[in-house]
């Protein structure tokens, strides 16, 4: 091949301009990566269409009531109070000392959470207690998210669009919202990713998602541990049992060094409340129709299917700790407990379907094609039953008379004063004051607090008055506001 002829002497360069290298040069690595970042999103923006909207509406429904509640005074319990003020203090960078919970209790004695550090930014920008009721309700629209498009491409569009959504609104999430902010919203959309990447075989993926359980609350070390083994089985490779390596070692340290160093009585505080031995001898209580109930709600809402996935045995730790457990509350359906048992019910409905259609169980892959649809109409049935329904009433449900008095009531505190209050408005006032619970041994405050309807204060205790008197004997304090059963002191002297 001739060489090529250098440029004609009739085309002579401008003068004073740079000598221009004809040669083609590579894409600059910038470039190259922006170019297959524009082609990744634009190739996955298809496929998360539908999830993304899903996700979205979960979200946006779990916020409407989380308001409506906001706006009717609705207190769960002080837990909201207390993921507040946690909040809070690591917003201004500094330990998690929660006031609400005891004088100068380290929150990381009572459940190991580190992961909640990433509430501290979003409260620094929105300080209040509603903010986290919109970070909870956001998580979980983002597992949503994520459920739905696991669900898609094996169920396709339309039918896996609404499983996404049964989802999103199934009675294990809403009952989470209903008992308002809990750490447990961080594990939903881990445990959602952590499946549906095993699900599509994707172990990295899920072995990171896993990994991180174990930072939300102590007892999910456990679930790590089996989510361990199901990778490590399902990938076949060996290697992956360090995930079950982790979280065993994660849980151990959390139970044994971590809370009883930092807890005021040095022990893990709720460790005693699994008794394996009492529950083991006592038939009634083992087998209590709230454990049954709990268990029913599992299988039918997945269509029975999920039981022919492994993946139900990552549920094996959170219902062992709960059903051994001597506190009865632990074991129905309602507050928060099984908000991490509805993305492992819900893939493991997936993964059922899939294993079943590619089984050798005539029967059972007919019934892989109604499965879908026989969860879907119980969680149509059961709907009316679960806190959301009360959305298509609220001026029944959040009928609020005394609201007037609560905003006249908070209005009676300054800012930046110590507050002993009961759970009536603490969540009100634990972003503006530092706020103390009057059923601790508290310090002497600037204010008490107290709602003698609905804010847990014994009756016997009396006023405000007199719940001064019995709480801090040797102070003075004036009554500065009454109304409608919120009542107000404020120490002098």
């Amino acid at each position: 091949m001739p060489a090529r002829p250098d440029p004609a002497p009739s085309d002579p360069a401008p003068v004073g301009a740079p000598p221009v290298d004809t040669a083609p040069g590579p894409p600059a690595p910038r470039r190259r990566t922006a170019v297959a970042l524009a082609r990744r999103v634009r190739a996955l923006a298809p496929a998360w269409g539908l999830p993304t909207a899903v996700g979205a509406l979960v979200a946006a429904l779990c916020t409407v009531y989380s308001l409506a509640q906001w706006d009717a005074f609705v207190v769960k319990s002080w837990d909201l109070g207390i993921f507040t003020q946690l909040a809070a203090r690591y917003a201004h960078l500094e330990a998690p000392v929660v006031h609400v919970k005891g004088p100068d209790y380290h929150l990381l004695g009572d459940h190991f959470h580190p992961l909640l550090v990433l509430l501290g930014p979003v409260y620094a920008a929105f300080p209040s207690a509603l903010t986290l009721l919109v970070v909870q309700n956001v998580l979980l629209g983002v597992a949503a998210a994520v459920v739905t498009r696991a669900a898609v491409p094996l169920l396709g569009q339309v039918v896996g669009g609404l499983v996404g959504l049964a989802f999103g609104l199934s009675w294990g999430l809403q009952y989470a919202v209903e008992a308002q902010f809990h750490e447990i919203a961080f594990a939903v959309p881990l445990l959602a990713v952590a499946l549906a990447a095993v699900l599509r075989e994707r172990w990295r993926t899920a072995v990171v998602a896993g990994a991180l359980l174990v930072l939300v609350k102590e007892d999910l070390g456990l679930t790590t541990a089996v989510l361990g083994l199901l990778v490590a089985w399902r990938a076949r490779r060996a290697s992956y049992l360090w995930l079950s390596a982790w979280g065993v070692g994660a849980f151990v340290l959390a139970t044994r060094v971590v809370l009883p160093a930092l807890n005021p009585a040095g022990e893990w505080a709720y460790g005693s409340r699994l008794d394996v031995l009492a529950a083991l001898s006592d038939p009634l209580a083992l087998y209590a129709p709230a454990k049954a109930y709990t268990l029913w709600l599992l299988v039918v809402v997945t269509g029975g299917i999920a039981l022919r996935s492994p993946f139900v045995l990552v549920a094996g730790p959170t219902l062992a700790w709960r059903f051994l457990s001597a506190e009865p509350g632990y074991w129905a359906p309602t507050w928060h407990y099984s908000a991490v048992l509805m993305p492992i019910a819900y893939l493991a409905m997936l993964d059922g379907i899939d294993r079943a259609r590619r089984g050798r169980v005539g029967w059972l892959r007919r019934y892989a094609r109604y499965a879908p649809a026989v969860g879907l109409t119980a969680t149509l049935v059961l709907l009316p039953q679960w806190p959301l329904w009360q959305l298509t009433n609220p001026g029944l449900h959040f009928a609020a008379p005394r609201a007037d008095a609560a905003r006249a009531t908070l209005a009676a505190v300054p800012d930046g004063v110590v507050v002993e209050t009961d759970v009536g408005l603490m969540s009100y006032l634990v972003d503006r004051t530092d706020v103390y619970y009057l059923g601790n041994r508290n310090p002497v405050p600037d204010y008490l607090v107290i709602d003698r309807v609905g804010g847990g204060t014994p009756q016997e205790w009396g006023d405000v008055l007199q719940v001064a008197r019995l709480l801090h004997p040797d102070a003075t304090f004036e009554v500065v506001h009454v109304q409608d059963g919120y009542e107000v002191a404020r120490a002098v002297g």
